[in-house]
């Protein structure tokens, strides 16, 4: 009988021993608790990324740098929601994004004011937001990631000052003008030809659309006898208006320079390649970056306010060596 107690004790012993390690256990994923494998790698996050429309070949390579990047840490799931252009659409996006509790936003705002509540609901939620591209009014987000769009406009105009000896007739088909990369593109433009004897004869907002480019050309073509060179706030746009000239049968395409900017490789690039474009200027997507600082950020590391990508121009003498740094 003795012996059987010794045993039953001990048996109880381990059961006890069993029972009090179960706890700490299942509590790790919700207190931090750092034993065994680090929260950190375990931890699963939920990222929100909004996009404002996804009609451009841009922002279509935007969504797919982002996805991209997110699948070398399965710990991150990315849910992507297209606002189709419409500022409402999008302002709903992000409060379904904070209702669902998501553990950080990406938005890449289709306008500055209309995304500017939204975001600055989601800070006082508690969820942090990355800005992606065009920017939201003051500063309540956590990090902004985008190029300089005014240093690419002030390159661009520099550009056509040199390829055009000083003066010219210059068509400029801007971006959406109630956004802030259209505005510091104009801005950008506008310093780099200052001095000179460039004038824009006419200009129109084409809302970054290459059809709406295109329609925009033929209209100042039609006006216009002499078109030295078309400044267009994006690919698609300058590519828009040398189809306008190219439609119109004189041969005008072969005498207009036509400059672009955002450099996608089998878009601006290639055109550039193909004689069709004069030049392009690089506008990176910041997906890949976008990630990386969403990780820093759900990891509890410091960011900077505002993270600027650097740009590059395309020629025919550069395209081959993947560009020129500016």
């Amino acid at each position: 009988m003795r012996r059987i107690a010794i045993l039953f004790c001990g048996f109880a012993v381990m059961l006890a021993g069993c029972q009090a390690k179960k706890p700490e256990a299942s509590e790790t994923p919700n207190t931090g608790n750092t034993s065994g494998v680090p929260a950190a790698e375990t931890r699963k996050y939920v990222i929100g990324m909004s996009q404002c429309n996804r009609g451009e070949p841009w922002r279509v390579q935007m969504d797919t740098d982002i996805a991209d990047a997110a699948k070398a840490h399965p710990e991150l799931t990315v849910l992507f929601k297209d606002a189709q252009n419409k500022a409402e659409m999008q302002q709903s996006h992000v409060r379904e994004f904070v209702q669902q509790k998501v553990d950080l936003i990406i938005i890449s705002p289709k306008e500055a004011r209309p995304l500017t509540r939204p975001v600055a609901e989601a800070m006082d939620a508690g969820i942090p937001v990355i800005v992606l591209d065009r920017k939201v009014e003051g500063d309540k987000y956590t990090c902004f990631i985008g190029a300089d769009n005014v240093k690419i406009g002030r390159e661009a105009g520099k550009y056509l000052v040199e390829l055009l000896g000083g003066k010219g007739d210059i068509v400029e088909l801007k971006g959406l003008m109630t956004s802030t990369p259209g505005q510091e593109r104009h801005n950008g433009f506008m310093e780099g030809i200052a001095g000179s004897q460039i004038k824009v004869v006419f200009d129109a907002d084409c809302q970054w659309l290459e059809p709406n480019a295109q329609r925009e050309m033929k209209s100042a073509l039609s006006r216009f006898p002499k078109i030295d060179a078309v400044y267009g706030h994006n690919d698609p746009s300058a590519h828009g208006a040398y189809l306008a000239a190219r439609q119109e049968g004189k041969g005008r395409e072969k005498t207009i320079k036509f400059i672009g900017i955002d450099a996608l490789p089998h878009e601006g690039v290639r055109y550039v390649k193909d004689g069709v474009l004069t030049a392009t200027f690089q506008y990176p997507t910041g997906g890949k970056e976008a990630i990386e600082t969403a990780l820093k950020i759900l990891k509890g590391e410091k960011v900077d306010k505002a993270i600027t990508l650097g740009t590059r121009i395309f020629t025919a003498d550069t395209v081959e060596a993947g560009g020129k740094e500016l």
